[in-house]
């Protein structure tokens, strides 16, 4: 029986913490396999601020990826803490503007780039069953979902780069944390008859949550609701979705013009704020949302998948040149992150007043609430 063919790193998950941890690690002099599993409802709506450009740059990828097929947004507007609209206009960011991304394009541009670069990339194909061995390796089971069957492999080192369950970290023995439960209804409303020229992105709270709508580069409009799904507006959020969106002041002027006669329902996701908590273990390291994942009101999702991907990819590789402080400093880096967002996120939810004695609202503004149903896996922060 030939051996099981063997790699320095397996980067499970192909999103854009995967892809940039595999760019750095290939970039590195690594030897890399990328497995993206694409499972899960397709994503959409997803935006990347102007700083990303310069990740993107030190991943020597910003041009084929951010070349055409994403919209370009050059300011945020939003009704929070009054019903009047406020505007922040890019024009003075040093970094330029951001994207409304095609995130299935955006993607699959970063994954092209990294088997470019010379990693392997195996697509639709599931990392399973992930054993150490005495020696030190992994052995990982890959599954190809498109009916390719089963193959072994072995690598020194496993990146956990598959989003909010960090399967292999948790199974690894980490715990994830969880800061909220806050859940999205989203939708996504066919082109207007008339062009929409706006792609400025639109937030507006309410009493229970808040509403957020951008225009994607399809010129499809994202419509999504934001709230806790022990409330009762969360119990029946597919079949209220309509009406109260309609009683929005400012999400409903833009919807209108895409047709609101007849919805299709919502979809449901969790946008929670997660982390783990260790970001490596024996042999593992976890990038992007598995190691942590933020409340989509910061907009830094996407920024943050790539930074970590970036920095996990370089601490991997200095580790395995015997650099044994280079987790730390991995997971330091992680740390102040998550410490720059919590006071961002702290102080947007402090601006809004109106609904102070509302459950949702107070809830953000005592920063002390438990998790009451940590999920398995889970604990609360």
């Amino acid at each position: 029986m030939s051996p099981a063919p063997g790699y320095d790193v397996v980067v499970a998950g192909g999103g854009p913490a995967g892809c940039a941890a595999a760019l750095a690690l290939v970039r590195a002099g690594r030897s890399v396999l990328l497995a993206d599993a694409g499972t899960g409802p397709p994503k959409a709506g997803e935006a990347l601020v102007s700083m990303g450009r310069l990740l993107l740059a030190d991943l020597g990828v910003e041009e084929p990826v951010l070349g055409s097929g994403h919209l370009p947004c050059h300011g945020n507007l939003s009704a929070w803490g009054s019903a009047e609209l406020h505007a922040v206009d890019f024009i003075n960011d040093p970094y330029g503007h951001g994207w409304h991304l095609d995130r299935p394009l955006f993607d699959r541009r970063l994954r092209a780039a990294a088997r470019a670069a010379g990693a392997e990339v195996a697509e639709h194909t599931g990392v399973r069953c992930p054993a150490r061995q005495p020696d030190g390796t992994w052995r990982l089971a890959l599954r190809d979902r498109s009916g390719g069957g089963e193959r072994t492999v072995r690598c020194r080192w496993v990146v956990d780069a598959t989003g909010r369950g960090a399967a292999i970290a948790v199974r690894s023995g980490a715990r994830r944390r969880t800061g909220d439960r806050l859940t999205a209804f989203h939708l996504t409303l066919d082109p207007a008859p008339q062009t929409v020229t706006d792609g400025r992105s639109l937030v507006e709270s309410d009493q229970d949550g808040w509403w957020y709508t951008a225009l994607l580069p399809s010129r499809h409009r994202l419509v999504a609701y934001f709230t806790d799904p022990d409330l009762p507006v969360a119990a029946h959020g597919a079949e209220r979705f309509h009406d109260r969106l309609l009683a929005t002041r400012h999400i409903s002027r833009r919807a209108r013009p895409h047709g609101l006669t007849t919805l299709r329902p919502p979809r449901r996701a969790p946008a929670h704020s997660a982390h783990l908590d260790r970001v490596h273990g024996d042999g593992w390291t976890a990038a992007g949302d598995a190691a942590a994942a933020f409340d989509p009101l910061s907009s830094q999702g996407i920024l943050t998948a790539l930074y970590t991907g970036l920095s996990a990819g370089r601490a991997v590789d200095a580790r395995l040149h015997g650099d044994r402080a280079a987790l730390a400093v991995y997971a330091a880096q992680v740390a102040t992150a998550r410490t720059a967002y919590q006071h961002g996120h702290r102080a947007v939810h402090a601006q809004e007043t109106r609904w102070a004695d509302r459950p949702f609202w107070a809830r953000r503004q005592r920063h002390t609430r438990p998790n009451p149903h940590p999920t398995k896996g889970e604990t609360s922060a």
